[in-house]
């Protein structure tokens, strides 16, 4: 694959190209467009342009920001260099921007390139198996996302990625399965596959994951609708036979406007005779059984009947 940008040079010229590229442009793309070596360094001997790395330029005075730094980076490494891993995934919609985190890109397996401060370079010999069909070149979405899941240190940061990711809408869980095939030795691969499916199932967070997993699998409740749509909103968990909501929620909300939405979120599911439970991140990783014990207290109110299971000999699930 040659370089991404030498049709658009051939078709709209260098000016157009360096403002499709923030203000960023390549010696390579220089002499490529015909300009001289004396040229470029009588630019930069002036500081009308700035060095971002080895033949790499800004065509300012001013600083270089987050995204004049990603495309700077894709020149600087060169033919058939992708954004990959972090950079991709935000650059795809997946993951929230991060400008503080370096930028990651991956090149073939038989290339080189010297490492630079704020780069991450990656080499992959199915680099071109992996990519998207966009210009800048980037991974797939579910590539993009196995990229990260492979550093990720623990099983919950890996969970918290994909989650993420599919929340976006723009992967699904079934696409990052079917790309898991092709990485044999990816780290956290078989827990993986089991997340996958509970993300399919609606799981839309780390949190609703522990939930799944540590409060109602690991009790033995009855399974609830997850991302019901109602109001105008989606619940986190229903559980319709029982008229019993249960809102997940991971962040601290010091914000007045959040709490009045909160407790109007109750009101409105009280309005439809349905008990509402609120748990935080502390209440379904630090104390789940606590939490079963009271989702089974309101299950019963409609259903004396529902059973669950403790979880360890100390539970007190009954």
């Amino acid at each position: 694959m040659d370089w991404w940008w030498r049709q658009q040079l051939a078709d709209e010229g260098l000016d157009v190209l360096i403002h499709e590229q923030n203000r960023v442009v390549s010696r390579a793309q220089l002499l490529a467009a015909g300009r001289s070596g004396v040229d470029i360094r009588r630019r930069l001997r002036s500081r009308r342009w700035q060095t971002v790395h080895p033949g790499v330029y800004v065509t300012h005075t001013g600083p270089v920001g987050y995204h004049e730094r990603l495309v700077a980076a894709l020149l600087y490494a060169g033919p058939q260099a992708a954004w990959s891993h972090y950079t991709a995934a935000e650059q795809l919609g997946l993951i929230k921007p991060d400008d503080r985190r370096p930028v990651y890109l991956t090149i073939p397996w038989r290339r080189r390139v010297r490492a630079r401060p704020n780069l991450v370079i990656t080499r992959d010999a199915h680099w071109e198996n992996r990519l998207a069909a966009v210009i800048p070149p980037r991974s797939r979405p579910a590539e993009a996302v196995l990229e990260i899941v492979g550093l990720s240190s623990s099983l919950d940061a890996a969970a918290a990625v994909v989650a993420e990711a599919c929340q976006s809408g723009r992967v699904a869980p079934e696409e990052i399965l079917a790309a898991l095939t092709g990485r044999p030795q990816l780290r956290h691969r078989a827990a993986l596959r089991s997340s996958l499916t509970d993300v399919a199932q609606g799981a839309h967070s780390l949190l609703e994951l522990r939930y799944l997993r540590y409060v109602e699998r690991a009790h033995g409740l009855p399974a609830g609708q997850r991302q019901r749509a109602v109001d105008g909103e989606y619940t986190d968990v229903a559980y319709l036979p029982y008229e019993l909501v249960v809102e997940l929620d991971g962040r601290f909300h010091f914000a007045p406007r959040q709490r009045w939405r909160d407790l109007d979120r109750d009101n409105r599911a009280a309005l439809r005779s349905e008990a509402t439970l609120r748990y935080g991140w502390l209440d379904v990783t630090s104390r789940p059984c606590a939490a079963a014990v009271q989702v089974l207290q309101i299950m019963r109110r409609k259903d004396p009947s529902v059973t669950a299971r403790p979880c360890s000999p100390s539970c007190p699930v009954r």
